[in-house]
């Protein structure tokens, strides 16, 4: 009986993701974990914000909410493994907490117009993402009793070579998803 009562959140789950949905999920996730650790060993790792570029190449590929939830999961997965990001002070949370809006930004736009140029929808969603960051950031510093203008400058400055990361590599990453000859309309987007 209680398979009974799993049966129902199981099939609207399966509803929800496809399986191209789950590959993309794993294969950019599975990026967003391992870039990181790459771009730390050249000591780039808190300029580039290498987590970020898979992040939000894979919202142009998905629907809002895997790209939300593997947006949100990863960086507090890499911290629990790698100890980057830390969680005190809760950048992981922070980072969490941004790219998942962003992811979910992202996508939702793409789901809802597909032909929409990928650089009018990713330069305002990394602007409110570093908004939103640099306002988890000056919050918590208020708490801790930090300056939190400096902090929260530092932290804007810090992400500026990372955003022009994003801008310059992430739109042609996201113009896969049309393919040679498409309208740049994913069947398996659909709603």
């Amino acid at each position: 009986m209680a398979c009974d009562q799993t049966r129902p959140w199981r099939d609207n789950v399966r509803n929800r993701l496809s399986p191209h949905e789950l590959a993309y999920c794993g294969l950019f996730g599975a990026a967003a974990l391992l870039l990181p650790v790459l771009f730390h060993l050249v000591h780039l790792g808190h300029v580039f914000m290498p987590m970020y570029l898979p992040l939000v190449a894979l919202a142009f590929f998905v629907k809002p909410l895997p790209a939300a939830v593997t947006a949100f999961l990863v960086p507090l997965l890499s911290g629990a493994v790698t100890g980057m990001p830390p969680f005190y002070p809760p950048v992981a949370l922070f980072m969490a907490l941004e790219l998942a809006v962003m992811a979910a930004l992202i996508a939702a736009v793409v789901t809802r117009w597909p032909l929409v140029n990928e650089w009018l929808i990713l330069v305002p969603v990394l602007l409110f993402g570093r908004v939103l960051y640099v306002g988890l950031v000056y919050a918590f510093s208020l708490v801790i009793k930090l300056p939190a203008g400096f902090m929260a400058g530092l932290s804007l400055l810090g992400g500026g070579p990372g955003i022009i990361l994003m801008i310059i590599v992430v739109p042609p990453v996201a113009r896969i998803r049309r393919g040679p000859g498409r309208s740049g309309a994913d069947p398996g987007r659909s709603a």
